[in-house]
């Protein structure tokens, strides 16, 4: 399996794409999530029992890094070939954006705005940020070893070559 992944990375566009999504994800979701604070000057902050939301933020973004470059790789390649291309990089997004369900202030805000509903919604994000968070874990970890069987079937990838 990490030949494949090491064949898509030698690319240095792709190497380069998973660069930029790892630290986007990772600035992004750790600002949501008020790890990393702009005002009034540029703080980071791991509040204490908070280091295991802290390693799940990493962990979703490394896996978006390398499941998004991996599949675009795929796509390329099922374009010049004409094959059908399944669902990979749905499932990509899928992962990725329940990962940034934790939401911090600026989703609150957006959904207090529609009153009781709003309230039960920001009161479920709250509870169950870390299943969420696993959950868009499993959801990357699948595509990534799904991403691979179709880059060794579909792509007709020999590894050892």
């Amino acid at each position: 399996m990490a030949s494949v992944t090491s064949l898509v990375f030698s690319n240095f566009k792709y190497l380069l794409l998973a660069i930029i999504i790892f630290s986007s994800m990772t600035v992004g979701l750790l600002i949501l999530s008020e790890y990393i604070f702009l005002e009034p000057y540029v703080v980071s902050h791991i509040p204490s029992g908070t280091e295991f939301g802290f390693i799940l933020i990493l962990t979703i973004s490394f896996l978006s890094a390398v499941v998004l470059p991996m599949n675009i790789f795929r796509i390329n390649i099922l374009k010049k070939s004409k094959q059908k291309i399944s669902g990979g990089i749905f499932g990509s997004v899928i992962g990725a954006a329940a990962g940034a369900c934790s939401c911090g202030p600026i989703g609150f805000a957006v959904i207090s705005t529609f009153g009781s509903v709003g309230a039960t919604a920001t009161a479920f994000l709250t509870n169950y940020e870390i299943p969420i968070r696993i959950i868009a874990i499993g959801v990357l970890s699948i595509t990534y070893f799904t991403t691979i069987k179709s880059l060794k079937t579909e792509c007709k990838i020999d590894p050892s070559s």
